[in-house]
């Protein structure tokens, strides 16, 4: 998959809304009776701090938004509702000062020029490997010390160093094994600058492995190491939804190239909630479990585990002045994460959450402007016909306020807490129509169809950039698009 392969997930439709449905959809050509708000100048962006290096990252993507709603408290059957208000502050390494970025925590060695060269070329495993989960008692009530030892002594083996050469460089994360086969849970970001050539290295022994599938909207992502009849140790499953704030956890990696890492800390908080900008799409990150243990550059896919030494989530993302690790880091739950991968392992279709709208910010200057009735929410920029929504009776210029009472102020907000539910659920949906507030109750549908409309636009459009820049006279394509 090359740099600029496949279109944003959550992009924008040709009005300038932010689209809820997969990338690739085409809305109607019908021009609004209304002037649609326009989105605000990006006040954030996603930022990976080796791309100032690099002259073709010199102007990351950009976007901006607004908090996603506060969630009621969460049961047992880990149905999270509304993600909790939380704002990700990003600008630009090395430019501003006192900027927050938020980072993938992923390694890009060839953007420096020395390849894998932080890499210390060997495991540093504790404990030898075994066809199955390790059979280890942990004892949470003794001294921390020994907790840490006891879950690094089981998990260590599980843990993987992924190494990807795309054509940008060599970029390197982690991963965790999840059966004797050989397939591996870690991120998508790891691939989204192509993957010509995939390697793990198992407690010293480096694999070749393949991508076995993805979904990119999630960051989520799965290879396959062709283990050649070796023995590896699965990773034990937690339930991430026994987490609560305070809760011991550890984290898994390879920060900075150095192989079988760990750092101790607790969660300091759950349902962090945001929307990143992706090389081939927009990654859609709910629900979030905040820590205080270290995540680095390279620890990206690699393992969050609790006191018994259950993998509990996928480390992704920090927040940092520096680009570096101070002390707030971000893990997808496992739950979740593992649903997915789960999908993938056995060849199917992971899919969404649907409403069925494209959608534009609301806010106090593009409300002003065009005389809206609300300062805040999502505007309904289209309807697609019989979906969900339409269904329901949502038609386009309402704008959506609140999610089962939850209150929605922005488009990226009202994304979110979809993909907090899953299809079939009920939820209740609050708009303002003319100055005047309804609430209806809207059945989600999936984004299959919807997906695969999209793969396949975006093959038509790739195939149509290839033929326009091809030139018979030109073998650089230098010459392509009339130039």
């Amino acid at each position: 998959m090359s740099d600029n392969q496949g279109g944003q997930r959550y992009g924008y439709n040709p009005y300038g809304s932010e689209d809820e449905r997969p990338a690739g959809y085409q809305p109607a050509q019908g021009q609004p009776t209304q002037q649609q708000p326009t989105r605000q100048q990006p006040t954030q962006q996603y930022a990976q701090p080796q791309y100032a290096q690099d002259p073709r990252y010199a102007s990351p993507y950009q976007q901006s938004y607004q908090p996603a709603p506060q969630p009621p408290a969460p049961g047992k059957d880990g149905k999270k509702g509304a993600p909790r208000a939380f704002v990700f502050v990003l600008g630009l390494f090395g430019g501003l000062a006192g900027a927050v970025a938020l980072v993938a925590a992923l390694y890009f060695g060839g953007v420096f020029g020395g390849g894998s060269s932080t890499s210390s070329g060997t495991s540093g495993s504790t404990s030898s490997t075994s066809g199955t989960t390790q059979n280890i008692t942990i004892n949470p009530d003794s001294e921390d010390s020994s907790v840490a030892e006891a879950v690094a002594q089981k998990c260590l083996p599980s843990v993987v160093t992924i190494t990807v050469e795309t054509d940008s460089g060599e970029a390197l994360g982690s991963g965790v094994i999840l059966d004797t086969d050989g397939n591996i849970i870690t991120n998508y970001h790891l691939f989204e600058y192509g993957n010509n050539s995939i390697s793990v290295d198992i407690e010293g022994k480096t694999y070749s492995a393949e991508l076995v599938g993805s979904d990119e909207s999630s960051d989520i992502a799965v290879i396959k190491a062709d283990l050649q009849g070796a023995s590896v140790t699965p990773i034990e499953r937690g339930d991430s939804d026994d987490l609560v704030v305070g809760s011991w956890v550890m984290t898994i990696g390879s920060p900075f190239g150095l192989e079988q890492s760990v750092s101790t800390g607790i969660v300091s908080a759950l349902y962090r909630s945001t929307t990143m900008t992706l090389q081939t799409g927009t990654a859609i990150y709910a629900n979030l479990i905040q820590v205080d243990a270290a995540i680095n550059t390279g620890n990206s896919g690699g393992a969050l585990v609790n006191d018994q030494g259950q993998l509990v989530g996928i480390s992704t993302l920090l927040t940092s002045s520096s680009g570096d690790f101070s002390g707030i880091a971000f893990a997808i739950p496992g739950n979740y994460a593992l649903n997915i991968a789960d999908k993938i392992i056995a060849g199917e279709q992971v899919t969404h959450a649907y409403i069925g709208l494209s959608l534009s910010t609301v806010n106090a200057q593009n409300a002003e402007y065009n005389k809206l009735s609300v300062d805040q929410g999502a505007y309904v920029a289209e309807v697609a016909d019989d979906g969900p929504a339409d269904q329901a009776g949502i038609k386009q210029g309402d704008i959506i306020t609140a999610i089962d009472g939850e209150e929605i102020t922005s488009a990226d907000g009202l994304i979110i807490a979809i993909r907090t539910h899953e299809e079939g659920d009920v939820v209740k949906v609050t708009y303002n129509r003319d100055g005047k507030e309804e609430t209806v109750e809207v059945t989600l549908g999936n984004d299959e169809e919807l997906q695969k409309q999209q793969a396949a636009e975006a093959e038509q459009q790739q195939q149509s950039q290839s033929d326009q820049s091809y030139n018979p006279f030109d073998p650089f394509g230098q010459m392509g698009n009339g130039q």
